[in-house]
């Protein structure tokens, strides 16, 4: 079984993922979504998380040889970040949405040198706003940012625009397509919501798939 699938099938199985076609989530960006993805339960299921991390590990050993050390997003990303730099035996850390008020009033916590080769490790990437802002924040402190790695991602067509306009490579151990496929054919969602759900991913402003009459 290829990696996509593997983890499209413990995320579902675990539930991190709940699909609401008919009663939509809220994202805090106001979107309204038929998806949502809580990759944090992973992090209470050993066996997913096992698959998860080694998956991240072998992602970065692949596309990033190179790195030496891992940045986490904040928060969502530090708990990977720490269990896969364990696994390379990379130093790590992780980045603030904003600098501390307080104390030194770091942004970025570990310690991290000029001009090192840097991996940043994310749960998941919609539009791809708040993982940019971690790469700008670490370019800044002139790391070497060699891009990102992430669990999950929409591939909403807003963020693949926004990762090229900042030149930030990202893989992602599994995405969209993957989970829907997976979950039609798993049963989670039923077969005629998929064209909804595909609706939403190309272009979430459009709102005209809620309530759509299925085929």
């Amino acid at each position: 079984m290829k990696t996509s699938e593997l983890i499209a099938k413990d995320l579902l199985k675990i539930k991190a993922v709940w699909f609401r076609p008919e009663e939509p989530f809220i994202w805090a960006s106001g979107i309204k979504s038929p998806i949502y993805c809580d990759n944090r339960l992973t992090l209470t299921a050993p066996e997913v998380r096992t698959d998860v991390e080694k998956a991240l590990a072998e992602t970065i050993r692949e596309h990033y040889p190179d790195v030496e050390v891992l940045m986490g997003t904040s928060t969502a990303g530090i708990a990977h970040a720490a269990i896969v730099g364990h696994i390379m035996r990379l130093p790590m850390g992780y980045v603030r949405g904003s600098a501390k008020d307080h104390g030194k009033g770091n942004q970025i916590e570990g310690k991290l040198e000029e001009g090192q080769k840097v991996v940043v490790v994310e749960d998941l990437i919609s539009t791809g706003g708040s993982v940019i802002e971690v790469v700008e924040a670490l370019r800044a402190h002139k790391a070497h940012v060699l891009g990102v790695v992430s669990i999950f991602t929409y591939g909403m067509q807003k963020g693949l625009d926004r990762l090229a306009e900042a030149n930030v490579t990202n893989y992602s151990l599994t995405n969209f397509d993957e989970i829907v496929k997976a979950a039609a054919e798993e049963g989670y969602i039923k077969q005629e919501d998929i064209d909804r759900l595909i609706a939403f991913r190309n272009n979430p402003s459009d709102e005209s798939w809620i309530g759509a009459a299925t085929k």
